[in-house]
């Protein structure tokens, strides 16, 4: 019965799913999309990392692909932590304008980065000072550690940095980051989001907004897996509620357990939203995305990129179309090097195959040359 079932499997997810399904539970067909599956096959070729397709209004996974110098493993996708970067803007930008400690006209000055003392961060080419869409679509890193430093240290709405800090955490627990999301397959772990106890014991001397915030900018003591990052995608195209993520489609046999069909609801404020996908949607158009700015829909999308020993994480989140969406994808690279070069193009062309069912001609150039491309040192 089994063989029969993990053939059904393979069927029904395109001949290129059994990579997936030997890995899975093999009761049930798979929500992944085949030609999906297949372009994700393709573009990560020669590369290490994940991308991770959801559909918004559902949760379903219609993309989990995985590849790594020993092939397939869907470990990488669903256990395998990483440093967010600078896709994790989104979420803190969201926390912050939740908490009344910013709005959209909160400008902040970037002279080439971020300097306090002794502590020099730096940050791409852009004008100064600027406003929140704009320090999102230009991805300004100065922004970001300024205004989450402010809120360590905000001694008037918060009696203690640790509430501060927990405060924070909670907000990003409740968009599904730093712990598992309960996807209906075996091996899921969670991540890292620091809390006060945390901090406590890693600092045992004393820390203070300058210590931890390097947070704003998706680095130091937190990391997600690419599950969760098209999650936080997923919740952002819903304006604020996410369903569950699952691989397994719902049969006249086999009903998917309820905590699918729920939504989940973010603490961030339904108002918080708006700017946010403004500067997703600017980033595209005008910033550090606009390489992938298609006249076919509107994309929006934040780039990430993420330090680590060696080169870079290239990183990339996004959604299409803008209004209605119906695609959530996020595409993680090891050392692919800044979100533009490499995550943001294989997600444009991912999103373009779901919504399109196939690629044009210049974006079949633009995945042979992707395709040809290899992060791994020979």
């Amino acid at each position: 019965m089994k063989r029969i079932i993990m053939l059904l499997i393979i069927l029904l997810t395109g001949g290129l799913g059994h990579l997936l399904a030997q890995q899975l539970p093999t009761d049930g067909p798979l929500t992944v999309r085949p030609l999906l599956q297949q372009l994700g096959e393709r573009l990560l070729k020669g590369k290490t990392g994940s991308i991770v397709a959801i559909v918004p209004q559902t949760g379903e996974v219609a993309c989990m692909m995985t590849n790594s110098p020993e092939g397939f493993n869907l470990k990488y996708a669903i256990t395998r932590p990483y440093p967010p970067g600078s896709t994790l803007k989104t979420a803190n930008a969201l926390a912050l304008l939740s908490e009344g400690l910013i709005d959209r006209e909160t400008a902040i000055p970037c002279d080439s980065g971020f300097l306090d003392g002794n502590i020099r961060v730096g940050c791409h080419k852009h004008r100064s000072p600027l406003k929140l869409v704009d320090a999102l679509a230009q991805s300004c890193n100065s922004w970001f550690l300024a205004t989450f430093a402010s809120m360590v240290n905000d001694s008037f709405l918060y009696e203690s940095r640790d509430e501060a800090v927990e405060t924070w955490r909670s907000y990003m627990r409740s968009m599904g980051l730093g712990g598992p999301m309960g996807i209906d397959c075996d091996g899921e772990q969670g991540g890292l989001l620091m809390g006060s106890s945390y901090l406590s014991r890693r600092y045992p001397n004393g820390w203070d907004g300058l210590t931890v915030m390097w947070a704003g900018m998706g680095q130091g003591d937190v990391t997600v897996t690419v599950l969760q990052l098209c999650n936080l995608a997923a919740s952002i195209a819903n304006r604020g509620f996410y369903y569950p993520p699952h691989i397994h489609q719902e049969t006249a046999t086999r009903q998917l357990a309820k905590r699918y069909k729920t939504p989940r609801q973010t603490r961030a404020k339904s108002e918080a939203y708006g700017p946010v996908i403004e500067g997703m949607r600017k980033a595209v158009t005008q910033g550090t995305a606009k390489a992938i700015n298609t006249s076919l829909y509107d994309i929006c999308g934040k780039t990430g990129t993420a330090e680590t020993a060696g080169e870079d994480h290239s990183a990339f989140i996004g959604f299409a179309p803008m209004k209605k969406p119906k695609i959530a994808i996020a595409v993680y690279i090891e050392h692919g090097g800044f979100g533009a070069d490499l995550a943001a193009p294989i997600a444009a062309l991912m999103m373009e195959m779901y919504l399109k069912g196939k690629l044009s001609a210049t974006s079949e150039k633009k995945a042979k040359q992707l395709a040809a491309k290899t992060t791994w040192k020979k």
